[in-house]
């Protein structure tokens, strides 16, 4: 288990971290999210000691040492891969670096590139793969020594759906070995269908953390999504919508001022006759996030 208590970090004058505080259980996933800034990467940093910081990071109750190291494995935002080696020798080098040799890393090798899906061959130089490939040959450095710890900062960025999906069921498979997990990313929809939990920063303050359940409830059921012969119009009318959006022909979703105006809201759609469909929502991880990010203009 990974345990974050009371971080501060401050560059100068500047709160990059504020008593963070959060746990990865083994097997668990967490998204950290937040605007460009927020102090993802910083957190990041403080548990891979890059940074000297205030407060207490633990990994299974000890402290975070060159002895923890060859366990975690570590995405950085900016790729960072050796141009002119082959394939197979950047994940060697990477992989002994973690405390395996040769001999056992390079059965797996193509095993790990057919996984991903990698375009090219063990014996190209990283150069010579394009952008894409060459992330998810770092990717494949990240994850092929097995570790307990995973730390990855903004890994679906640049990867095209198909690619995203390889890379999902590699962190499922992961979890299931018992890994603990934490990434940041800017995508929501990742985040809603990954994570077993979240946190979001906000100029180095925690503001939202808790299941992605349990955030998106504290918000409220204030959305309906319904489909019916009311107009627009007519849908302004009802009591507590204060905006509607048409999402295609007779489909709306209503937006609510109290959660609680749901059951007058249907009563009064229907009058006790067949619709087909009328859903009440919390908002999306998206709507949250702009809401809390944005908080800090108001």
């Amino acid at each position: 288990m990974l345990k974050i208590k009371d971080i501060r970090k401050n560059f100068g004058d500047l709160k990059a971290l504020d008593d963070v505080s959060f746990d990865v259980d083994d097997g668990h996933i967490l998204g950290l999210i937040g605007q460009n800034g927020a102090g993802k990467s910083t957190t990041f940093h403080s548990i891979l000691n890059f940074l000297h910081y205030q407060g207490t990071i633990t990994w299974n109750d000890q402290p975070i040492t060159e002895d923890v190291f060859n366990q975690i494995g570590y995405l950085p935002e900016e790729r960072s891969l050796m141009p002119k080696l082959t394939v197979e020798q950047q994940i060697i080098y990477l992989a002994r670096l973690k405390g395996k040799t040769a001999k056992e890393i390079r059965p797996q090798i193509d095993v790990w590139l057919q996984k991903f899906a990698v375009k090219g061959t063990k014996k190209d130089k990283i150069k010579d793969l394009s952008k894409g490939n060459q992330q998810k040959v770092q990717l494949i450095c990240t994850l092929i020594h097995h570790p307990k710890l995973i730390i990855l900062d903004e890994p679906f960025s640049g990867l095209d759906p198909v690619n995203s999906d390889l890379l999902k069921k590699a962190i499922f498979e992961a979890k299931d070995q018992g890994a603990a997990i934490i990434f940041s990313s800017h995508d929501m929809e990742n985040v809603e269908e990954l994570c077993d939990s979240l946190v979001m920063l906000r100029n180095g303050q925690v503001v939202l953390k808790g299941t992605v359940r349990q955030v998106r409830q504290e918000f409220g059921r204030t959305r309906i999504f319904v489909t019916t012969d009311w107009t627009k119009e007519q849908l302004e009318q009802l009591p507590h919508v204060i905006k509607v959006e048409t999402q295609e022909e007779k489909r709306f979703v209503l937006r609510l001022d109290d959660e609680t105006a749901g059951k007058e809201i249907f009563d009064e759609l229907t009058h006790g006759q067949y619709i087909e469909e009328f859903n009440q929502q919390p908002p999306t991880l998206n709507e949250i996030f702009r809401l809390k990010a944005g908080a800090q203009n108001e």
